[in-house]
């Protein structure tokens, strides 16, 4: 990884971990894949590595991303999914070679058509995005409360009543300013 990049922020779900590759939407965004050798690099930590990445290909991951997040904020509000992220979805997902295949450890992992493809691993992302918001995986699409944030996550806590989509970053900056918040109120009180 180049340390003058953000870290990615990796989940437990394909799908919505790529769109955690822009972060603190309604804030001052942070892109986590301002280049096509970081697209590598999120692909390489995400078990989906390809040998290189041209510009055209990272727009077209980013097009993917924006779609996904699209969707699944529809989804997550149980609103009509639009129709044109509809389309980049299953375009994306259509357009790659990849296969399941299962691990001597029992995993699956996914091989890709081609290791220079990029779009062999956007059509992984784009099938993962598929299953969560077509309510195919057990869990629940979300937004997170921050309202800086507003990510959609995918919910598989037993109650499925998560609020923040990383509970190490949204989650725990919303518990900071209560906490400085009802110092602040306290402080106060007190003169």
């Amino acid at each position: 990884m180049r340390a003058e990049f953000p870290d990615f922020r990796l989940g437990s779900v394909l799908a919505t971990s790529f769109t955690a590759t822009l972060t603190e939407r309604r804030g001052d965004a942070v892109e986590r894949i301002p280049t096509p050798r970081r697209l590598v690099d999120w692909l390489a930590v995400s078990g989906l590595a390809v040998e290189s990445c041209t510009a055209a290909q990272l727009e077209r991951a980013r097009e993917l991303r924006e779609a996904i997040h699209a969707a699944a904020t529809a989804a997550a509000i149980q609103d009509a999914l639009p129709a044109s992220a509809v389309e980049v979805i299953n375009d994306c997902s259509i357009q790659g070679r990849a296969a399941a295949v299962l691990t001597p450890e029992g995993k699956r992992q996914w091989r890709l058509g081609s290791a220079s493809r990029v779009e062999d691993a956007l059509s992984v992302i784009a099938a993962d995005a598929i299953s969560i918001i077509s309510g195919e995986r057990d869990g629940k699409l979300a937004l997170c409360a921050s309202p800086t944030c507003q990510a959609a996550f995918f919910d598989t806590s037993q109650s499925r009543t998560r609020k923040w989509c990383e509970m190490n970053t949204c989650g725990n900056r919303q518990k900071k300013a209560r906490f400085k918040a009802k110092q602040r109120q306290n402080s106060s009180s007190a003169d």
